[in-house]
């Protein structure tokens, strides 16, 4: 007879035997403090403050697992953290399936058995089932009896155990072979169509060169590729789904780290990486830029409208009732302008002045002008002004006193003045290159009298006087060289008089002497000047002809390049080559010169008539 005691688990009698001999020993408790500091560990781990927890095999545990998962079950007698638990089991793994064992299909033609065996199929008599699991047709006479037509046994099935991957294996147990009857099928769709358009181009030649150019177009659909697109050879379009590897990405567009910030996830840049320069000028200004352009604002206005009517009473939606929000939205627009137009009525006919109002139409009042401009082929002006830029109300390069620049055009040591002459003081009067080759200014006041009895200094008062300018002639090198002789000589002259008065024929000879030298050396002087002129005339002459062949070479260059620039719009943009090796440099004067010269003037009435 049985006993009436209950029956306890066999893993309640190993949890009660550890914890009596934990309880033998020293019974642990948690206080309040350890709680507390164990919950502020684990919201530190969590945050990233504190570093994660390590297995015994000195892997992280993420502290985001929960704890019904990092907890170890009390079998495993744990020192510390661990997720060994989660992790597939060394004496389980065995027990699995390899990736190549799979279930065999058909049945063993290795074997041929011609005499029926005992516990064998008695209607087919294969060994691997019985007579009621038989796929077979039932014979007339089975197997067991006559012991004919014996069939094949079937393959013996593995036992399979797969492990998590395994019973989630789309692909297990394909056969690859498989995949060659769907080819084979497809060529033989293809090669009866070709037999099939091969008879009717028999039958009618004509037809070939409307097929001809179906053909191209279905090859290139069919045979179209390019990074980043997706083709449809159904359809016939072709979709861009990934940026090209030659676009630039949007976090390269600033390199600044306080820029525009870029979403990795979304690869989203809604700020403009660059707002310095006019965003209709760059190729990239941000999305919300692209956003709020096109119809954007107008489906923006038709949602307020329908919000407004919504709020006033009006059922309408704007993406259910798309045909009736923009009815009730023209309506709504027309009944304004007519209630503005009836107040503006009002306002005239109580307080008048309708007659200010009728003035012509702008298109007549800005279109026409009595300026006329002819512009010659190279885009620049024969007759007439180009339309002037109106810059400020002041006055603009009013050049005073014979200056070529005007007042602030030089800067040095803190003090402004003009450029041609370097001089500092405002209102003087201009001495060119030798007022910059003496290093000391000394400008002529328009105030001052010109001084002296030469003819050029009383033109220089009359000029002044009347408002005219001349040019002071630099002071020249020889005129000092000559009143210097003259001066010495005049002195040599004096002493030779008051040493020897009574020898007056030898100085009547030293003064023709003195004549002769003065006169040889003006004509060296002179000689000199012609040559410096001369020399001067040719390193011009020099350089306007290098200037010359430096633009002509700009102009052909300009020529190639806007050859080219047509040659690029008239091909397909999908067969454009990339320019991504282009040089990056500012132009040369002769490069913006030819430029100007060969660039459209779309402006000029006359450029249609040109080609």
């Amino acid at each position: 007879m049985a006993s009436g005691a209950p029956r306890v688990p066999i893993s309640m009698l190993l949890q009660d035997k550890s914890a009596t001999t934990e309880d033998d020993e020293e019974p642990k408790k948690k206080s309040r403090e350890d709680w507390r500091k164990a919950k502020e560990l684990e919201e530190a781990r969590k945050a990233g403050t504190a570093p994660a927890a390590v297995d015994e095999e000195g892997k992280d545990i993420n502290p985001h697992i929960p704890q019904y998962i990092s907890s170890a079950p009390w079998y495993y007698n744990t020192a510390g953290p661990t997720l060994k638990h989660q992790r597939p089991q060394d004496d389980r793994k065995q027990d699995f399936s390899g990736v190549d064992e799979w279930y065999k299909r058909g049945v063993d033609t290795s074997k041929v058995v011609t005499k029926f065996r005992k516990g064998a199929c008695e209607n087919c008599g294969a060994v691997t089932h019985k007579k009621k699991d038989c796929m077979e047709r039932p014979r007339k006479v089975g197997a067991k009896y006559n012991g004919a037509k014996i069939s094949y046994d079937e393959f013996v099935q593995p036992k399979i155990i797969s492990d998590y991957d395994g019973k989630r294996d789309r692909w297990a147990g394909y056969d690859p072979a498989n995949h060659r009857e769907i080819v084979e099928e497809y060529q033989k769709i293809e090669q009866a169509k070709r037999e099939l358009r091969a008879q009717k181009l028999k039958e009618n030649p004509d037809l070939e060169n409307e097929e001809e150019g179906e053909d191209d177009e279905d090859k290139y659909v069919d045979e179209v590729d390019m990074p980043g697109t997706k083709v449809d050879s159904k359809q016939r379009i072709t979709v861009r789904n990934l940026r090209i590897r030659e676009d630039t990405a949007k976090y390269l567009r600033n390199l600044d780290p306080n820029s525009a910030y870029y979403d990795p996830k979304t690869r989203s840049m809604r700020d403009n990486p660059n707002p310095q320069l006019n965003p209709e000028e760059t190729d990239f200004a941000g999305e919300n830029f692209v956003r709020y352009s096109g119809d954007i604002q107008k489906h923006a206005q038709a949602q307020l409208f329908a919000w407004e009517a919504h709020g006033k009473g009006v059922d309408v939606h704007v993406l259910a009732e798309p045909t009736k929000l923009e009815l009730l939205q023209m309506e709504y627009e027309k009944k304004k302008d007519q209630f503005k137009d009836e107040s503006k009525n009002t306002v005239l006919e109580k307080y008048g002045g309708e007659e200010h109002l009728q003035v012509p139409p702008r298109a007549l009042l800005l279109a026409q002008t009595e300026n006329y401009v002819e512009y010659s082929r190279f885009g620049k002006v024969i007759k007439g002004e180009d339309k002037p830029i109106i810059r400020s109300r002041y006055e603009e390069d009013v050049l005073v006193n014979n200056h070529t620049t005007v007042w602030g055009s030089f800067w040095k040591d803190g003090v402004w003045g003009y450029k041609c002459c370097e001089s500092t003081i405002k209102n003087s009067y201009c001495v060119g290159e030798s007022g910059k080759a003496s290093g000391v200014v000394k400008p002529v006041d328009i105030m001052e009298p010109i001084a002296g009895p030469s003819r050029i200094g009383t033109e220089q008062q009359k000029g002044l006087a009347t408002g005219k300018q001349f040019k002071q002639p630099p002071p020249s090198k020889e005129k000092d060289d000559e009143s210097s002789s003259s001066s010495s000589s005049s002195s040599s002259s004096s002493s030779s008089s008051s040493s020897s008065s009574d020898s007056s024929s030898d100085s009547d000879s030293d003064q023709a002497e003195r004549k002769k030298s003065k006169k040889s050396t003006k004509k060296r002087r002179k000689e000199k000047r012609r040559l410096k002129r001369e020399q001067k005339k040719r390193a011009k002459k020099a350089e306007k002809e290098k200037v010359q062949d430096k633009l002509q070479l700009a102009l052909l260059a300009e020529e190639r390049h806007q050859k080219r620039a047509e040659q690029l719009l008239k091909m397909d943009e999908r067969k454009r080559p990339y320019n991504s090796m282009f040089e990056v440099r500012a132009p040369t004067e002769e490069e913006m010169e030819a430029y100007q010269m060969k660039r459209r003037r779309d402006e000029d009435p006359m450029m249609q008539f040109t080609k």
